[in-house]
Order: structure tokens, then sequence, then C-alpha cells
């Protein structure tokens, strides 16, 4: 714990204004210190999947992990709980104590721009991986921050949203995953989510946050506003909530707070009382005698986590389909032939969008891991297929598209900031800047400055070039001093252009080959814009690209590529622009407007021998699965991706992953259909979450089978297994299974074992059945494991809402031993005698 902290002296001799001025943060990552008295600051992190530090952009490189969809697909305990402990090692070398993760918001529809950050559709599975993570970060001695709570499982309208969800829904499936994490791991904090539950901000929220945290399940930690989602003073500050961020504040300002208690809003003791946790949180963190602070961040590339990414992000890897055995593509099958790599082979869909992006150490693209693989074996050839982005790229400066210096005559930009009563000189200048983009999330330097960045520009090609941009607030752009581009007024998709994932409209401008252009971009800090984050930060893109590249017939080079090889693997998936934060996605379908989708199956087409590497952190349409031999779903798997999925796809590692989510045909068939995103009423956003506690499989198990393309828990493997001999016995917590794992096929190879239980009379009010106990099985061929899964007896509850209590009915259960939610491979039934009760 460090040196003893007399928690109540210290309260003690603080001014009112000192307690207050703690409540917030003193900066976008830092919370407030005051020194004179002891009180220290410590800085937080993102996040998920890769701790990137202060700079949004991304200066300082990081680790890039495996999305949590991807952890979630391997059914592992253990990679949880290991790349928890490396999340920590990296947030160290970036000052922080505070990791802002886990994630553990449930899939609830295939559209939720964010899913890829979070673990499942199942709560259980996502509460037992997320403890699994926390333990590991916090055994390191860096506090884990389990997030949002609760239930932000969309991004539009996320920080007004008002959701409809009834307590039983909130208790069986989206408090849940916190309920299991919390009770397992103890997180050292909590963050709140921007939306509203039944008509309360969930930071103001009492029944939440002093109710349910604190009261029922007895967690004693620290609760912080997600960035810009603190929406009251006197509310907030009763309910639980300790610090506002982030800093400083734009609602817990000390005059502010100051005035609550005059008015008797607040008492003092209600400001001790948060004061009180926030220490305690600052000791647990030995943050009164260790400065884990450091002055300049550092990119440490260490190896053991090069290794662990490429084995979490195989073994998370879903074999969906192998039709003739098609994969594994092993150095004997293919010796000597040609094989078509098309599509997004050269991209390494290393991670999702938003505030879970990192500048990693590197990135494998496919087509290098499997150049590594199979390099001297066959014959690799590549058509690009597609344009991948929603967004044309900025200029770069490796002169691929032309030559771009600054004022300083060195590669790149000069970025200028003017105040805004005074544009004739800048306040601040940077030469060589690297690009035409500045986002400022993390940084008060554009705080209402205006922003200018400007080149001289040698285009490569003379004819008409493809220009896009977007501003927070009013932007041009010149051309020697021509206006070619204007929006007037503030974006019209705050969260979008915050991560750089809004719809641009593109023109087209004209250029001459050798000769040189003044470009010169201007933006203007947007006000009344109505996001605390945005309001204020002057924030804009460009995006450019070549005639001749925007243009080009990338369909028809890939359908020729195909035709000429023997076998075709096309890459397919969403990259952070499309998949993010910020914004929920614009189909069920590949982007761009149906482009894959074609691309799949005019390659199919051409060759009967089409594999599809899917890269996405949700389920896809897949109109195209009957045309093609194979199919691998491997998420968004970290800095290793393309080593990761050339190990699956050579056999180097057996693919093991099973889905933590269902794959429905049709996005009409998704359980929140019709309710998702919502209906606006009287210009505000809500929306009801009427499917109750029937989310994914739990739906599905409702419905024809054939809605779906891939039910929950499935994956196929290079190997077979049987699963058997399953027997139940009573414990004195619950229930303890035993079963038999048998592998039957000529590899070593894992499996998912899964258990889940129902009542054996299907009713309409409650789940056919859930999942309550799993574990990853890894044998040799012909090797047999006998196991043993406890199940607690509250997991075969439900909620009551009438009693207030969780209820175990009288009756016949059936425990089903599975390799997915519909693959059953033995059943055992047991007899509860009568009702059993839990407390809230």
């Amino acid at each position: 714990m460090g040196k003893s902290v007399d928690i109540e002296a210290l309260i003690a001799s603080l001014t009112l204004e000192e307690k207050i001025t703690l409540l917030a943060g003193q900066s976008f990552w830092d919370t407030a210190a005051i020194p004179e008295k002891g009180i220290p600051s410590i800085k937080t992190s993102d996040g998920p999947n890769g701790t990137r530090g202060v700079d949004f952009l991304g200066n300082t490189r990081a680790a890039c992990f495996p999305a949590a969809s991807c952890v979630a697909a391997s059914f592992d305990r253990e990679i949880a709980r290991s790349l928890g402990k490396a999340l920590a090692e990296e947030g160290r070398s970036k000052g922080a104590s505070c990791l802002l993760a886990p994630t553990v918001c449930i899939h609830r529809h295939p559209l939720g721009g964010r899913n890829f950050e979070s673990y499942s559709e199942d709560p259980f599975l996502t509460g037992k991986l997320a403890s699994q993570m926390i333990q590991g970060a916090q055994s390191l001695g860096l506090a884990a921050t389990i997030k949002h709570f609760v239930a932000n499982e969309q991004e539009t309208e996320r920080l007004t949203v008002d959701e409809t969800i009834s307590e039983r829904a909130l208790r069986e499936i989206y408090l849940r995953p916190f309920e299991i994490a919390i009770k397992e791991a103890n997180p050292w904090a909590v963050m709140t989510a921007y939306n509203k539950i039944n008509g309360v901000h969930c930071d103001s929220n009492p029944w939440l946050l002093g109710q349910v945290l604190r009261g029922e399940w007895g967690w004693k930690g620290v609760v912080i506003s997600d960035w810009g989602g603190t929406n009251s003073v006197a509310e907030g500050i009763k309910a639980g909530m300790e610090v506002e961020m982030p800093g400083p504040p734009r609602v817990r300002k000390v005059e502010v707070v100051l005035e609550a208690v005059k008015n008797g809003e607040l008492t003092e003791e209600d400001i001790n009382e948060r004061l009180r946790n926030l220490f305690e949180f600052l000791d647990k963190l030995k943050a009164f005698d260790t400065d884990h602070k450091v002055e300049v961040e550092t990119a440490v590339d260490r190896p053991e986590h090069r290794v662990l990414i490429r084995h979490a992000g195989a073994r998370g890897m879903v074999l969906l389909k192998n039709e003739n055995n098609v994969l594994p593509l092993t150095k004997e099958k293919v010796k000597g032939k040609k094989i078509a790599l098309i599509g997004l082979a050269k991209d390494a869909l290393t991670n999702g969008g938003g505030s879970a992006g990192v500048n990693a150490h590197y990135k494998i693209t496919p087509w290098d891991g499997l150049q590594a693989a199979l390099g001297d074996s066959v014959e690799f050839t590549y058509a690009k297929g597609v344009h991948r982005e929603r967004l044309l790229r900025p200029i770069p400066i490796d002169g691929s598209q032309g030559k771009i210096v600054g004022l300083d005559g060195q590669p790149g930009f000069s970025y200028l900031l003017y105040d805004l009563d005074n544009t004739s000189e800048p306040t601040s200048t940077r030469h060589s800047y690297p690009n035409s983009t500045y986002n400022p999330l993390g940084s008060q330097e554009t705080m209402w400055k205006i922003l200018e960045i400007v080149g001289d520009f040698t285009p490569k090609e003379t004819g008409n070039h493809y220009i896009a941009a977007s501003g927070f607030g009013t932007t041009q752009i010149f051309v020697d001093d021509q206006t070619i581009f204007e929006q007037k007024g503030n974006t019209n998709d705050p969260m979008g252009a915050l991560f750089q994932s809004m719809n641009e409209d593109e023109f087209t401008h004209r250029f001459e080959a050798g000769k040189t252009y003044r470009l010169r971009i201007r933006s203007h800090p947007p006000t009344n814009i109505g996001s605390k984050i945005i309001e204020g930060r002057t924030g804009v893109r460009m995006g450019f690209m070549l005639e001749s590249e925007h243009d080009a017939d990338l369909e028809g080079e890939a359908v020729r590529a195909a035709k000429e090889a023997d076998l075709a693997i096309v890459f397919t998936g969403h990259d952070p622009q499309w998949e993010t934060e910020g914004r929920d996605q614009d189909s069920f379908h590949l982007p761009s407007k149906g482009s894959q989708d074609r691309l799949v199956a005019a390659v199919a087409g051409a060759n009967p021998q089409t594999i599809v590497v899917n890269s996405t952190g949700v389920a896809v349409a897949m109109p195209w699965l009957d045309q093609i031999s194979g199919l691998v779903q491997s998420w968004f798997s970290g800095q290793e991706c393309g080593n990761a999925i050339a190990d699956v796809l050579t056999g180097a590692v057996t693919p093991e992953g099973h889905l933590p989510v269902s794959l429905p045909k049709h996005i009409e068939d998704a359980p929140a259909h019709g309710n998702f995103p919502g209906e606006y009423v009287n210009g505000k956003l809500k929306v009801n979450y009427a499917e109750g506690v029937f989310v994914g499989y739990r739906h599905y198990d409702r419905i024809a089978r054939e809605k779906v393309n891939f039910p929950f828990g499935f994956g196929l493997s290079y190997t077979t297994f049987q699963l058997g001999n399953l027997k139940v016995a009573p414990s004195s917590e619950g229930f303890i299974m035993s079963a038999e794992v048998t592998n039957t096929g000529k590899v070593a190879g894992g499996i998912a074992v899964q258990i889940y239980v129902g009542k054996a009379e299907n009713s309409a009010e409650h789940p056919v059945k859930s999942l309550v106990a799993f574990q990853k099985v890894r044998l040799q061929p012909g090797e047999k494991q006998n196991i043993l899964l406890d199940v607690a007896g509250r997991d075969l509850a439900y909620f009551d809402e009438g009693r207030h209590e969780w209820v175990v009915d009288a009756g016949k259960y059936e425990f089903h031993l599975a390799s997915s939610a519909v693959d059953i491979a033995d059943t055992a039934a047991v007899v509860v005698g009568k009702e059993v009760t839990y407390k809230a």
C-alpha cells in the first residue's frame, strides 16, 4: 500500500476550494494535484488494445494488441490475463498509473461502432475474460478502469441518447459482465457511460452508482466520467462520481460547486465522501510515495509482447468454412503454385478506430506474413481490388503523389497557430509537420486558436486530382490564395470528425505536373457544437488522390489475377474509419457501397478455389458465402496480424477460435432490429431495448436456425474432437460437471468446451439456454482429457423485478455439453427440488 496515509487528516487539511479542485482532472489525461498538501496527480491512458499515452495522433509508438472481440474468440482466460499484464507494462512506459480498460459493453447489434472494443454478445463470457484482464493489469500495480457503466451499446447520439431498459434486462445482460468482473477482480476504477438509462444520465444516477455498484455489490473504488461525460454538478457528486474528466473542468468549476454548496444542493460531507474514495485509490496506486509519471514517454518494443500478440491473435481467429480441406496451405500442398492475394492483403487491419487506436511499433500485413511463411514455395501475385478508405488519404510526404515541402523547405508541412483576433502574426509555428490532418484530441494547443497547415506542392501527375476536406469549425482550402473549398460553420458530424469517420464530399482540382502550388488549409475553433470535448478545439483534415488511382478498374485487375492463379485469397474488412468509436456503421455489408462484396463474388466466379479472410470486429453480411471454399474470421488481431493470419492459413497454428457473437444472414434478423439506434422524440434520440434479455443466441435459439450463417460459439479446426460422458453433481456453490474431450484427428489442436443450461420446459419468458461455463482444452492427436467445470447456482437464476431478487425456479434443468450454441454433444438433467433465491 505504500506509506501510511491518514485520509481523514488529509481531508481536514484542505480548504473547500481545494477539495473541489480534486473532483476534476487538471489536464486531458491527468487528475488534479495539490503538491503543497502532498496530494499527487496520476496519469490515465487509453486503452483496451494498446496503451497509447497522451498524444492521440500517436507520436509515441506503442504495442497494438488484439482487440477484445478477438480475445473473446479465443475463449482463453490465460490469454486475457497475459494481455492485461502486458498492457500494464506498456502503461508504465507511458508513465500511466490508470489504464482506461477493459470495455465490457454487450454486442447488442451488429452495427455498433464500438463492438470490436468489447468482448461478446454474452455477458458471462464477457465478464469472465474481463475479470482475467483486470487481474493481470492490477497484479503489476496499474489500475484497471472497467467501462462504460452501463449500456453504451451504440455511438449514435451517444452523449445524450436515452435508453429504455427493463431492470431484468439490465441485471441479466448489461450489468452482468460488470458484476462478474467487479466481484471477481475488483477493478480499482469504473468509468461511467455517456448515455441515459431510463431518463437519467449514468454519471448522475444514484440507483446505478449508489444502490447497485457501491451498495449491492459492495465495491469500493473511484468512479470517473467518460471524457466529456459529466452532466451535472450536485447530482453527480451525491450519486457517487468522484472525478470529472478531462480537465480543466467544464462542469465542476470551483465557483459552480461552491454555489451548489451555498444553495444547499450539496454538503461538504458529500464532497469529503468522494475524496475518501479518491485518496484510497491513490493509496492503492502507491501514488503518495511513488512517482510513476515520466517527462518523456518511451516506446518499448518488447520481444515477449510480439510473441504474445501473435499467439493471441492466431488463437482468436475462427475458421468458419473449409470445403474439401482447402486449408491449411502447407508448403507441401502449395509448392510450385501461383496464389493471388487480393483486396486488403497489403493492409494491416490491426485495430478499430477512436480511443482504441495506437501508433503501433510496426504492422505486419497478410502479404508480409505469407511471404515469410511460404515465399520460397509459391509465386504470389497481388491485386488491390477495391479502395479501402472511407476518406481520401492525406498527401504523403514520400513523393508518391508529388513533392510537398513546408515553409522551411523541408519535406512535410508547416503548422501555424493564430489568435482569434490577430491573424497577422502566428503565435507559434511548427515546421516539418507530417501531413495535412490535425486532430486535437488529447491536446490543449489549438484551444481557441486558428490553425493553418501550409505547404508547397509540386504534383507528380497532370490532371484532375480528387480532394476532400472537413474541419471541426469553419474551414477553407486555398491554392495560391484561391479558395477551392469552404465549409461554413461547424461540422454536422462532430463525433465522426473527432475520429475521422465522417462522410466527406469529394471534388476535383486540376494540377500540372512539375508546377509548384502553395496549399493552405485554414480552420477555426468550433463554438456551440454540442460536445464538451470538441468545444473550442481546432481540428481539420484534407485528403488527396490522383485521378488515375481514384478511377482505376481495380475489380477487373483482381479478376484477371484470380483467373491466372491456382488459388485466390481475398482479404476483406474494416479499417479504423469504417469501424470506430464515435459512429455506428453505415451498413451490415462490407464497405464501400458493396464494393468488397462485389469483389469477393467476382473473384470466386473467376476461381473456384477462393478463400476469404475477413478482418472486422463484428458480424457482417456474407452474400458470397456459398461461392467460396474457405473462410477465416480474423478480427482486429493487433500489430502481428499478418503473421497470425499466415500461421492459421498455413497450419503452423491449428485454428481454435470460436465465435463470441452470432453471425446472422440478414440485419433484419438481429434481435435489436427496429430498435437500433432508436427514434427521435421532440428532437431527442430515444431507444427501446424491446428485445429484453433475448440478445444474441438467446434470440436466435427462438427462431429458425437458417436465419444465422454461423452460431455463437462456432469454430472449425484442422483436427476433430469428440465430446461426451457429461455428468452433473451438486456442489456447495451450485453444480460440478465432468466430461471427456478427445482429439480424434491427426494434428494437435484446441477446442472451447462450452456448458449451457436451460429449463427442460421452454417458456416465452426465459431463454432456451445460457452459457454458464467454458474451458479451452488443447490436445495432441488421440489424446483424451477428463475436465471438471463449476457452475454457480446463481447462474441458473433469472431476475424477478417484482421480488427484487434472483430466482431459480423448482423444476428440471438441462445442462448441455457443446462446441457451439447449436452443436450439442451431450445433455444431462438435474432436478431442483424447491425454489432457490439470491439477494440482488
